[in-house]
């Protein structure tokens, strides 16, 4: 299979099922408006190139095996974009939020459209060990390109517990 010079090869196997434990965890954030859910793809680049200069330009950019880029969407109108980054910097207060709490991950591979699909399967997971899923934050891992060029398109459901 060809790589690419953009998105990496996700392995999803040590993220399935995994447990994140966050203490105040450190993100550069973004808010980008959505219609009905679906972004404007010119607005997620211009989003995600924006998150990574900024944390290049106070040095707080993760290295590229730490990278990290969730998405929550609190309303049908808008989405949050979350870069996990090394650290905090003054001048980037207002931008700045931090995590708290436990994550368990779920993987999928499918279409971007059957995220409400994710969800739910991830949310009955969750019951099915006695958990309560509260928040769904998504890391797509792959742009559409490279999605089609490895021939699976992973995503991975951070859901707070």
């Amino acid at each position: 299979m060809q790589e690419t010079p953009c998105c990496p090869r996700f392995d999803p196997e040590p993220w399935d099922g995994k447990t994140n434990e966050w203490n105040e965890k450190p993100f550069l954030a973004a808010t980008m408006p959505v219609l009905f859910h679906m972004p404007f793809p010119r607005l997620v680049n211009r989003t995600m190139t924006r998150l990574w200069q900024r944390a290049q330009e106070y040095s707080i950019a993760p290295d590229m095996e730490d990278f990290l880029l969730l998405v929550h969407d609190p309303s049908p109108w808008k989405s949050r974009y979350y870069l996990a980054v090394t650290g905090v910097h003054p001048d980037l207060e207002k931008d700045m939020v931090t995590f708290s709490g436990t994550f368990i991950c779920r993987v999928f591979d499918g279409p971007y459209n059957d995220v409400p699909k994710f969800m739910a399967e991830a949310d009955a997971w969750l019951r099915s060990i006695d958990k309560t899923p509260k928040e769904h934050f998504f890391f797509f891992t792959t742009c559409p390109r490279c999605a089609r060029i490895y021939g699976h398109n992973y995503m991975v459901d951070f859901v707070r517990v």
